[in-house]
């Protein structure tokens, strides 16, 4: 492994690092194919003969199931495992136990439960069209797909790990830092390596779960795309079907996961109105729903009224789903704020 001068630890920007992480749009090529090489001389292997690039992590398994015999032996562990590892025993020894918890919980932990989720969802979805394709003989075999898989280096969703490691250029991780700010997913073979494009499009929620209703919440060039409503994964055409829901195909649908998320775009006051449902208990707090559901829990609201008037003199009204064994309108705003109904009784309302 190639030697080089540290420099003094230095605070990275995690801002930078999570824009890193979201960036969609074509690859930096030349500045990605850099990258690699880079990494390569850092870890003491030649350079490789040839860089390939894929269009997305599926095409890139593809590929390396189709020519495993010509890419060589995988050298992931020398270029990310190893000098990973001896990064972080340098920053644990240099920093000590708590220090290093301290600069985890200030970089890498801000990004980490994101990027994971992506890259679950990327890995599963590549196994969810591939498996049953490359399977000898038909079938599904997924160990192939997931073995592969284990080989590549994430590139632009190390984010984590990079933010919280020294990748200023010089330092041992410099090489796998710049191909993380230019591309995807990245296979280091021997004689090859093949370099993944970035997302085309990426949609997320205010929690960073993929979210998109009218089409792939993660799509690459060559039409690898996953769909998923605040993090669900559902399939593509179960959202072309969104627009026209009624509350009897909400009733019809027999998977429970799917008609939550019809509910939940359906509007649960909307379905309240339109499935002839009626109050169980009213006080002074507002009205308490319950929605009955083959298969699934129930589904209660409590309809409350804001007491603040808007600008137009109207009073604006509020649903709010609360849990399953809830009785009365009271107990059921009362957990809103974490209180027993008992002990609920507010000064004044808002």
């Amino acid at each position: 492994m190639t030697t080089v001068e540290r420099t003094p630890l230095r605070q990275p920007d995690v801002r930078d690092w999570r824009q890193v992480a979201a960036a969609t749009g074509p690859a930096d090529r030349p500045a990605a194919e850099a990258g690699v090489r880079l990494a390569y001389r850092r870890a003491g292997l030649p350079e490789p003969e040839r860089i390939r690039w894929a269009a997305s992590p599926r095409e890139a398994v593809r590929l390396v199931t189709a020519e495993r015999d010509t890419l060589g032996r995988s050298v992931r562990d020398a270029i990310r495992s190893h000098p990973w590892a001896a990064e972080r025993e340098r920053l644990h020894g240099q920093l000590g136990p708590a220090g290093w918890g301290e600069r985890w919980n200030a970089t890498g932990a801000r990004l980490w439960d994101t990027t994971q989720a992506l890259t679950s969802r990327i890995r599963t979805g590549v196994v969810d069209e591939l498996a049953g394709d490359l399977a000898d003989g038909g079938g599904k075999d997924e160990v192939p797909i997931r073995l592969v898989l284990l080989d590549a280096v994430l590139g632009q969703h190390e984010a984590a790990w990079l933010c919280a490691f020294d990748t200023a250029e010089g330092s041992p991780l410099d090489g796998l830092a710049a191909v993380a700010r230019a591309a995807g997913w990245w296979w280091p073979f021997e004689r090859e390596a093949i370099v993944c494009e970035r997302p085309t499009e990426l949609h997320r929620d205010e929690a960073g779960r993929l979210d998109r209703a009218d089409g792939p919440a993660l799509a690459f060039p060559d039409g690898f795309a996953l769909h998923a409503w605040r993090g669900m994964p559902v399939p593509g055409e179960f959202l072309d079907g969104l627009s026209a829901l009624t509350p009897e195909r909400m009733r019809a649908e027999e998977n429970a996961e799917l008609r939550r998320v019809m509910l939940e775009h359906y509007g649960y006051d909307r379905y309240l109105a339109e499935s002839g449902a009626v109050p169980v208990h009213r006080d002074e707090t507002g009205v308490l729903w319950r929605i009955q559901l083959a298969g699934d829990e129930d589904v209660v609201m409590v309809e409350v009224i804001n007491s603040t008037p808007e600008p137009d003199g109207t009073s604006r009204t509020y649903w709010l789903r609360v849990p399953p064994t809830t009785r009365t309108a009271k107990e059921g705003v009362a957990w809103t704020f974490g209180l027993h109904a008992d002990v609920y009784d507010p000064v004044r309302q808002t």
